[in-house]
């Protein structure tokens, strides 16, 4: 038997409750499939910045290193600001362990309606550069709390970020559709943008079986609202890739149910898998929050792991709950967090 050792941080919110959730199917269908899921909890996150005023330990990153995979649910609480909780956690992680690729998968999915009146089928995957472009660390503050206060805040794009990123992106589109569109605010943002687009076009030219277009951010966002079938695979900066991508969730239905995965291609480090929603505080300790997000970012953690057979039948389990009419509060359902996670476990347990 093959054993991963996972590293699980269930945060803030609704995180203490999708993840263990999620952790509950993915026994079963590891099971099933001969595989070992050692998991190892963290208490991470707020509480814990609440004791130590650190949102993980000092040697948090030594200790994650010695891991397979982090689960990770959500970061994040009304009372501490989200620059404590993002950049000391999340951020620190995907940066040392060169977590470049932040993979997006958007799908139509069973009994879950699109907000568009004519929506088709929608399947496509956004690619974000993860650990550059906007969300930069050089910058500051000047002349606090004076009338001329100001604030810098530099965007770096390196040649090898935006390269390792489009290739990946190149790569994922020559093995579905072969159409990839690159996001661009070249006409208005003058150096960045431009170069971006200059590297794009040179790691393209070495897939000549991809089709490349690029479309400026606000028309591409305006596009993936009223054209989402038209778009396969989107490659984007850091910025522009998580605006898109909670846009195109949206489009879909619903951002509870969408997945990511920060990803290190390879394998030298840990990747690390999440949803995309966020805490929720509304809602938490209610059990009514949808697990759906986090079980497909685990699917997607065993596919990384190697075993995709056991990721397509995750994923296939809850397809099935969601078609089947089992639905949580946010779907426009009664199902609480462990009904639906039980009604995915039997769908496992059944092979359905």
């Amino acid at each position: 038997m093959t054993t991963h050792r996972i590293a699980v941080i269930a945060g803030d919110g609704i995180g203490q409750e999708v993840v263990p959730a999620a952790i509950g199917c993915l026994d079963v269908v590891a099971a099933r499939h001969g595989i070992g899921l050692d998991w190892h909890q963290l208490d991470w996150g707020s509480d814990h910045y609440r004791r130590h005023g650190r949102m993980m330990p000092v040697d948090g990153l030594d200790v994650l290193a010695g891991h397979d995979a982090i689960f990770l649910g959500a970061v994040g609480v009304p009372d501490i600001p989200d620059v404590e909780t993002l950049w000391g956690l999340l951020i620190p992680i995907r940066r040392r362990f060169e977590q470049y690729v932040n993979l997006r998968p958007v799908r139509t999915l069973p009994g879950v309606p699109s907000p568009l009146a004519a929506a088709g089928p929608i399947d496509l995957v956004v690619v974000r550069e993860n650990n550059e472009g906007e969300y930069s660390e050089i910058g500051g503050r000047l002349y606090r709390g004076l009338p001329e206060e100001a604030a810098v805040q530099e965007a770096v794009f390196t040649r090898h970020g935006v390269t390792r990123v489009a290739r990946y992106a190149a790569e994922l589109a020559a093995g579905r559709s072969g159409r990839l569109t690159s996001a661009t605010k070249s006409n208005g943002i003058v150096h960045t943008m431009p170069f971006w687009d200059e590297v794009v076009r040179e790691v393209l030219a070495e897939h000549p079986d991809v089709e490349l277009r690029s479309e400026l951010i606000d028309a591409l966002a305006a596009s993936l609202v009223l054209r989402p079938a038209r778009y396969d695979v989107i490659v984007a900066s850091n910025l522009f890739g998580d605006i898109l991508s909670d846009l195109a969730g949206a489009v879909t239905g619903s951002i509870g149910v969408a997945p990511s995965a920060n990803l290190n291609p390879e394998r030298r480090h840990p990747s690390m898998f999440e949803p995309v929603h966020g805490s929720a505080p509304d809602i938490a300790g209610q059990g009514v929050a949808n697990p759906v997000g986090q079980l497909w970012s685990g699917a997607m953690m065993l596919d990384h792991l190697g075993h995709p057979e056991a990721a397509a039948e995750l994923v296939s389990a809850f397809e099935s709950a969601l078609a089947g009419g089992v639905r949580t509060r946010d779907l426009g359902g009664t199902a609480t967090t462990a009904e639906f996670a039980a009604a995915v476990r039997g769908n496992i347990e059944e092979g359905t």
